[in-house]
C-alpha cells in the first residue's frame, strides 16, 4: 500500500508476514525512555496474548504508529513475541506499548498462568518468532 502498511484480508488480518522493514528509530524513543515492566516489577512474559478490543480497533487513527500497528494486529489474538516479530519491534518496546495500550482500554491481555503445562508447539512458535525478530544489525538469528 502507499502508507507502507501490509493490505489485510476482509477480517483485518494481515498475515504471518512481517509488516515492512525494520524501524530505523530508536527502541527508547518509542517508548519514551521507560522499560518493560508492570505494576509488579516483572514484564509481560513473552507468551502473553494480546486481542485488540472494540474501543482500541475505533481508535486506530488516532494512535500512533506503533501502537496503531500492534492494535491492528491484534484482531485476533497474538502473544507479544508474535507481534515483535511480526512488525519487527524490539520486544521490550511491544511489552511497554501493550501494558500502555492494556491501561487505555485498547488491548486485552492474558496472561498465561505459571502453573500450567505449555503446549511444546506453542514454545516452538514462540521461538520461531523470536528468532524472527532481527538484531540491532538487522541480522536475523541463526536458527536451530
Amino acid at each position: 500500500m502507499a502508507d507502507g502498511r501490509t493490505p489485510a484480508d476482509e477480517d483485518g488480518y494481515l498475515g504471518p508476514v512481517p509488516v515492512g522493514p525494520a524501524p530505523a528509530v530508536r527502541p527508547f524513543l518509542v517508548t519514551a525512555g521507560r522499560v518493560a515492566g508492570t505494576a509488579s516489577g516483572r514484564p509481560m512474559p513473552v507468551e502473553t496474548q494480546v486481542v485488540a478490543t472494540a474501543g482500541g480497533l475505533e481508535a486506530l487513527d488516532r494512535l500512533s504508529f506503533e501502537q496503531h500497528d500492534i492494535v491492528a494486529a491484534c484482531r485476533r489474538p497474538q502473544s507479544i513475541a508474535e507481534i515483535a516479530a511480526r512488525l519487527r519491534l524490539h520486544l521490550n518496546v511491544v511489552r511497554v506499548l501493550a501494558e500502555d495500550l492494556r491501561a487505555a482500554g485498547q488491548l486485552t491481555v492474558h496472561v498465561p498462568r505459571a502453573d500450567v503445562t505449555h503446549d511444546a508447539s506453542v514454545l516452538r512458535r514462540v521461538i520461531d518468532g523470536l528468532r524472527a525478530i532481527p538484531d540491532s544489525r538487522g541480522v536475523l538469528r541463526d536458527t536451530d
